[in-house]
């Protein structure tokens, strides 16, 4: 006997979570900060990837992403990144994961702070371009994570409910983002920089989308009790710019 599995909607992030790309944002963030006049040191960047431009540039150098300086700086960390998409790889089991919940019957949706153009590529080179046509970026927002317009715009493209549905991501942001909308969150270690204790928030941390998509098989078999219950908004503290300097 198999057990129907306990969300109807999942909401993935891209960055670090289908694709291994989250030290390449860090690397030409940093670059072209440096070719702006601006240091910004790799480890520091790296604890802010996961936010969209207008807010990662506020807190690593109190520039505003509308000013002439934040959007020339932006504007070169796509051309360096974009000449970088083409090495990226998938991270473990993002197709295969994506298949299953297709072959379930799970409505999937994108929820990522890329823009539309730069998601596309990642999505291509992530194998799943053509797995999750419903998407909603950057450009469907008017923040980025962690505030939670992006997940709401997800929902809304997927006409699903929160109490129904679960986001897949791999940072904080990802986590508080989701709390803030009232869906519940599912956390990966593949993303890499966060600990565990970072990623509290979720109700479920693994290693992977292979490692999520043999949960999933094992929960369908045992029914196992519904792991991806809604955590109340109000017990998900707000993701402080300060736990990007920890070190880890």
């Amino acid at each position: 006997m198999t057990y129907a599995l306990p969300f109807a909607t999942v909401l993935f992030d891209v960055d670090g979570t289908l694709i291994d790309s989250n030290g390449a944002h860090a690397e030409t963030w940093a670059q072209a900060c440096r070719e702006h006049d601006i240091e910004a040191g790799v480890s520091r960047v790296r604890g802010l990837v996961g936010m969209g431009s207008d807010n990662l540039l506020p807190a690593l150098a109190q520039v505003s992403d509308e000013s002439e300086l934040g959007q020339a700086i932006a504007r070169r960390k796509k051309e360096l990144f974009q000449a970088l998409i083409p090495s990226l790889q998938a991270t473990r089991g993002a197709r295969a994961l994506v298949e299953y919940l297709r072959e379930q019957q799970i409505e999937l949706v994108i929820a990522t702070s890329a823009d539309d153009r730069e998601l596309t590529a990642l999505l291509k080179q992530a194998g799943v371009a053509d797995l999750i046509p419903r998407r909603a970026s950057k450009d469907d927002a008017a923040v980025s994570k962690p505030d939670p317009d992006i997940v709401h715009a997800a929902l809304q493209r997927a006409g699903s409910r929160p109490e129904q549905s679960v986001l897949v991501g791999d940072t904080p942001y990802d986590i508080e983002a989701a709390a803030r909308a009232g869906v519940a969150a599912i956390a990966l270690r593949c993303g890499g920089y966060w600990s565990d204790v970072d990623l509290h928030g979720a109700t479920t941390i693994l290693d992977d989308p292979a490692a999520l998509l043999d949960h999933l098989r094992a929960l369908r078999m045992t029914g196992s009790p519904n792991p991806v219950q809604t955590p109340p908004n109000s017990d998900r503290p707000p993701v402080h710019v300060q736990a990007a300097n920890s070190g880890r």
